[in-house]
């Protein structure tokens, strides 16, 4: 690649990163319904027209700052799940969701983007799907690996799944748990609401007056549930 050409990509890239900062202090000054391309551009000191060749409109940009956001909370549980050695299950489990708490926590509005309430007249393209997809296959392979490797304690008194719901076991068990049984599949999707339903819970303000230590409640709750698909250990961890 050319000089010309190599410092045009670095001004673009940086410019883009200029104008991805400011849409997200306008998300925590404003929320997402208010973003603006003309504000943006404004507080950068541009012309509209030239933002526009950036992110052809809105949209792209909300895409963009979701892409973002979902792959920086898929890399925190990944990382957390890599510091673990790879047979400790239980620590995986935990490190996991205490990164996805801990990644929440520290970036509040870019959490809310892509787990709060819908942006009004967005409506997300298929881009958002693989990284939105990153913490729950962190989740589902420690489930996989803990059942190939013979350690996974499923209770034995479980109801039986509908035929619809076995299918869907099913498909989901293809692409993400191979040989996890259908009804550990179904507690795994249950578990992985719960842990963005606590994230949420916290973050908007559910435990005021109700929960005070939120990080003990949270770690309490990550082994119940992780217990609730049948990981091995979660009780006697620190």
């Amino acid at each position: 690649m050319d000089a010309p050409r190599t410092a045009r990509a670095r001004i673009r890239a940086e410019l883009t990163r200029e104008i991805k900062d400011e849409a997200r202090r306008q998300l925590a000054a404003e929320g997402a319904p208010a973003l603006s391309l003309r504000a943006v551009a404004r507080q950068l000191g541009m012309v509209s027209s030239a933002l526009y060749r950036y992110f052809a409109s809105r949209d792209d940009l909300l895409t963009a700052l979701i892409v973002d956001a979902y792959d920086a909370i898929g890399a925190a549980a990944e990382v957390a799940d890599t510091s673990c050695p790879r047979d400790d299950f239980a620590g995986r489990w935990l490190a996991a969701g205490r990164g996805v708490r801990s990644w929440a926590i520290e970036h509040p509005h870019e959490y809310a983007l892509v787990y709060g309430s819908p942006v009004p007249g967005y409506r997300a393209p298929e881009e958002t799907v693989a990284p939105a997809s990153r913490v729950t296959l962190v989740l589902c392979s420690i489930v996989a690996e803990t059942n190939s490797s013979g350690r996974l304690e499923p209770p034995s008194d479980l109801p039986p799944l509908t035929t619809a719901l076995r299918r869907e076991a099913e498909r989901i068990a293809d692409a993400a748990m191979v040989g996890v049984p259908e009804h550990v599949v179904v507690r795994a999707l249950v578990a992985w609401t719960q842990l963005f339903g606590m994230v949420s819970f916290e973050l908007f303000g559910h435990f005021v007056n109700v929960v005070d230590d939120n990080e003990a409640f949270f770690d309490q709750a990550l082994r119940l549930i992780g217990s609730f698909v049948g990981l091995p250990g979660l009780t006697d961890r620190p």
